[in-house]
């Protein structure tokens, strides 16, 4: 098990090669990503890297998971308005690019098919209950609580940096967002309802 820091000094450490690491790996990926390079702008060294981490991998690990546990904290599901949670995630997809890229990456270079994490039961268990809850108050239409999850998602994607389309930016006029998030409300709304 890698070292956790113990000191002020330590957790400033850990936090700068996670912040660094994390823009690494979203523009390079994971066998693109240079430890080097991670090192020299975190202002520490391979040894230190290594004793937090372990290997690259293990540093992945942490800011991949991170990632999915920061979107579930800051986006939690509302499973009674599954229109308004694709919004929200779209909203987060805008001020966090690096998050959608770090969830590429580990789908083209670990697990191209099947599901994302190993731990999908787990990560997933509260949004299933969530929308099934919602399915039996005849507030979602009836299917597999996955599938509307993932339909729900990919919907929420569509102008991310994942977009085989169009990739938006934060950057854009104000009111394109809110013709996209007007169009995807709508959709979400129409595509999940109750029959």
């Amino acid at each position: 098990m890698p070292d956790q820091p113990l000191t002020s000094r330590g957790a400033a450490t850990y936090r700068r090669i996670l912040d660094v690491a994390t823009r690494e790996f979203a523009e390079y990926g994971i066998a693109g990503a240079r430890v080097e390079r991670i090192v020299a702008a975190a202002r520490t060294n391979k040894a230190q890297l290594y004793a937090y981490f372990g290997n690259k991998e293990g540093l992945f690990d942490a800011i991949f998971f991170g990632s999915l546990d920061r979107i579930v904290d800051v986006v939690p599901i509302d499973a009674t308005d599954l229109a308004d949670w694709a919004v929200r995630l779209y909203d987060e997809y805008l001020r966090r690019p690096d998050l959608i890229r770090l969830a590429t990456w580990a789908r083209l270079e670990r697990r191209p098919a099947g599901h994302l994490v190993e731990t999908h039961e787990l990560r997933h268990d509260a949004k299933l209950r969530a929308i099934a809850d919602a399915q039996a108050a005849g507030l979602v239409r009836q299917g597999d609580p996955f599938d509307i999850m993932a339909m729900v998602i990919a919907m929420s994607m569509a102008w991310s940096p994942v977009s085989n389309v169009y990739a938006a930016t934060a950057e854009e006029p104000a009111d394109l967002h809110e013709q996209r998030r007007t169009l995807l409300r709508e959709s979400v709304r129409r595509a999940t309802a109750a029959d």
